[in-house]
């Protein structure tokens, strides 16, 4: 390749100057990082759309939140668009959001959640060129548009579904636009619910956003809710959930790859659950009934944190170390 060539498609502004791999925002589960990104240590791509969809409960806020959270860790700029009137300031600190460094906003409708969005980016963007920003919208599927709040009988009307979507379509378009060349995450909550009257084939569809909002997801995940399985304690009080992400489209890394995770109600997500068995796919440990194995050294699931920050280079662990990012 001719660099002189380049210069001048440079200089004639035919060659883009957009940096094209912008990092990434952990997620607070090492699983989950893999399924995402192909990385242990990595998480949501900066300069895409990722969405967390699922039923109730699911605990889409709560990775939203831990996303945040390792936001701020990094430095970047982080933004809540809390449109369900669900953000709870204590129990996001208990998971380590700083509330003084969180930029708050409760916009009323689709049009101004993402007018928001797009104000607070320029403003940050006068004094800021270069620090990541990290937005959640928590969530798109209970955001009326303007047109809902203005005719009281507008819920009634047949044509409801369609222009939702086509504002929907026509916002996440402008916004789409900023990501990249403004180092941008945005993280997008979404509902599952069910088609009244659908007897074959699949009744769930995407509560907000249409069909457009597919087309600009750069990560998908589906949140499942383990049935029959909730973590209690020695009386019987429910103490959190388990469930699974499936990864249902990925410009980054290979799709259609699932994780575990655990959510306490309390503490927020295990960091750990699920990562032996991901560790053990890419071949880098080996089950034998309830042990495992790394190089000659075996152990439970439980003890592989340990083994992993205790290890130095001459441990087989130290591979491990590497992968999760804590070298």
């Amino acid at each position: 390749m001719n660099d002189d060539v380049l210069k001048k498609l440079k200089s004639a502004g035919l060659l883009s100057e957009i940096e094209l791999n912008l990092g990434d925002v952990p997620t607070g589960s090492y699983a989950l990082n893999r399924v995402i990104s192909g990385d242990y240590s990595k998480g949501i791509p900066i300069g895409m759309i990722t969405q967390f969809k699922g039923p109730a409960s699911s605990g889409k806020t709560v990775f939203a939140t831990h996303i945040l959270r390792e936001g701020q860790r990094k430095g970047f700029y982080t933004l809540f668009i809390d449109s369900e009137n669900a953000y709870n300031p204590e129990f996001a600190s208990s998971l380590g959001i700083n509330p003084k460094k969180l930029i708050y906003a409760n916009p009323p409708t689709v049009e101004e959640c993402f007018g928001t969005m797009t104000s607070v980016v320029h403003e940050i963007r006068e004094q800021d060129k270069d620090t990541p920003i990290i937005i959640v919208y928590d969530s798109i599927a209970v955001s009326p548009i303007a047109e809902e709040l203005k005719d009281e009988s507008f819920e009634a009307h047949n044509m409801i579904g369609a222009m939702r979507a086509k504002v929907t379509g026509s916002c996440l378009r402008k916004i789409n636009s900023l990501l990249r060349a403004e180092k941008v995450a945005l993280v997008i909550i979404n509902q599952i619910r069910e088609k009244v009257g659908v007897v074959y084939g699949n009744p769930e569809t995407n509560a907000g956003g249409g069909r457009s909002l597919e087309y600009y997801l750069g990560v998908d995940l589906r949140c499942t809710i383990a049935k029959g399985d909730p973590i209690k304690d020695d009386n019987g009080l429910l103490l959190g959930i388990k469930g699974k992400v499936k990864n249902t489209k990925n410009k980054i890394t290979i799709p259609f790859q699932e994780c575990e995770f655990k959510l306490f109600f309390d503490e927020g997500l295990d960091p750990l659950y699920g990562l032996t068995k991901l560790l053990e796919l890419d071949g880098l440990v080996e089950r034998k009934g309830a042990w495992y194995s790394c190089g000659d050294e075996k152990f439970q699931a439980k003890n592989l944190m340990s083994k992993i920050e205790k290890a130095d280079k001459n441990s087989p662990f130290y591979v491990l170390k590497e992968r999760l990012g804590i070298v």
